[in-house]
């Protein structure tokens, strides 16, 4: 009796016993599956994340209300003067040379004009043979004249001699004239300065052919008038408005970069050029110490008020596909818009944003390739900043 019941103890220890182990094993292979499902969600998510680009952020710089303009020049002397021989012949001596100073009407060279000389000649000679048949016709209309009273002459035959003598003088102011011609010719031997300058250019020497004109090769000597100097710049479109006759504007050139010098604006041409979508302006500068080279390289830069405040970004951040130019902004999901704007100057690395853009933005610096609307970006740990202020 006592072993039956021993038996039925030890069997319900062993079923007891099982049902743990049961429960037991049970508790380990749902951990388990658990377990891993985490493990699963948390590498899909980092496989997500990994998955997702990597950008960098800039908050747009406002550029004031206030901008300037920077743009080359060339600097051209106020007056200018190539000097061409009016007559041919040998260049006998010249007076002057590069770097010197003249005034108007002082002697730069002399030609030496054989050929006009003999013309010369020549039209003396004419001249005399016609003073002699002037003064032989108008004796002989003179007699003439008288005998017509006596009725030895005709009326018709007075009046021959007297057209004849007419004629005679119209001949003798003939060659007056073109002896007076070749002497104002002859003048022209004497090569003299316009106005008062500086020699630029000497292209000829003693001995050298003198073509008469301009068809003959360059110029003699070229003059310029170096105390002023014109400056010639081609200003977009966009500011043509704020470009006015007496606005002023700060120049800087290569050989004395320390120094600003100051121009004015004289003229503009008031017209937009189709190819270059730019207003040629002529600005005068004050160059009484000749410190300034015309032809040489200048940068002009206009201070201009601006009506609309534009922001400044990265160049880098700039799409231009088919749909035209836009920049990709993230919002506050991580979330990527792409929004068209309106560039108002492209200043290298930077560009001046007139439209489509806030200050509040989140510009993407350098967009990845095939970046769409919507699409989910990671922004990068300290990849937030703000572009300076554009001062230039």
């Amino acid at each position: 009796m006592s072993t039956d019941r021993s038996q039925n103890q030890a069997r319900r220890v062993l079923r007891i016993g099982g049902i743990i182990a049961l429960a037991v094993a049970a508790v380990v292979v749902v951990t388990g599956i658990v377990a891993r499902a985490q493990n699963d969600k948390k590498l899909e998510a980092w496989t997500e994340a990994q998955a997702l680009p990597n950008v960098s952020v800039v908050t747009p710089a406002s550029s004031g209300e206030a901008s300037s303009i920077a743009l080359p020049a060339r600097f051209e002397a106020y007056s200018k003067a190539p000097i061409y021989a009016r007559i041919s012949g040998y260049l006998k001596k010249w007076y002057v040379d590069i770097g010197t100073e003249v005034r108007a009407g002082q002697m730069l060279a002399e030609i030496e004009t054989p050929d006009l000389d003999q013309q010369l000649l020549q039209a003396q000679a004419d001249l005399a043979t016609a003073k002699a048949n002037e003064t032989l016709a108008r004796t002989t209309s003179e007699r003439w004249s008288a005998l017509l009273g006596s009725g030895a002459v005709s009326p018709q035959e007075v009046d021959e001699k007297k057209g004849e003598y007419d004629a005679r003088h119209a001949m003798t102011n003939a060659a007056q004239a073109n002896l007076n011609r070749l002497l104002a010719m002859r003048g022209f031997a004497r090569i003299v300065s316009p106005f008062d300058g500086t020699i630029t250019a000497r292209n000829t020497d003693v001995g050298a052919l003198i073509s008469e004109g301009s068809n003959g090769g360059p110029a003699l000597f070229e003059v310029s008038d170096m105390r002023k100097l014109r400056l010639f710049v081609n200003v977009p479109q966009n500011y043509v408005g704020s470009i006015k006759s007496g606005t002023t504007a700060s120049i800087t050139v290569p050989e004395h970069p320390d120094k600003i010098y100051t121009a004015t604006v004289e003229s503009t041409a008031k017209a937009v050029n189709a190819e270059s979508d730019a207003m040629r302006v002529q600005l005068f500068v004050d160059n009484s110490d000749h410190q300034l080279l015309p032809g040489g390289y200048a940068n002009v830069s206009f201070n201009l008020p601006s009506a609309v405040v534009t922001l400044s970004i990265p160049s880098s951040a700039l799409i231009f596909d088919k749909s035209g130019l836009r920049v990709a902004t993230v919002d506050a999901n991580d979330k990527v818009h792409l929004k068209p704007v309106t560039l108002a100057r492209d200043m290298g690395k930077t560009v001046e944003v007139s439209a489509g853009l806030t200050a509040a933005d989140n510009v993407v610096e350098n967009p990845p390739d095939g970046v769409i609307e919507g699409q989910l970006v990671h922004v990068a740990d300290g990849g937030k900043s703000t572009q300076p202020e554009n001062r230039k």
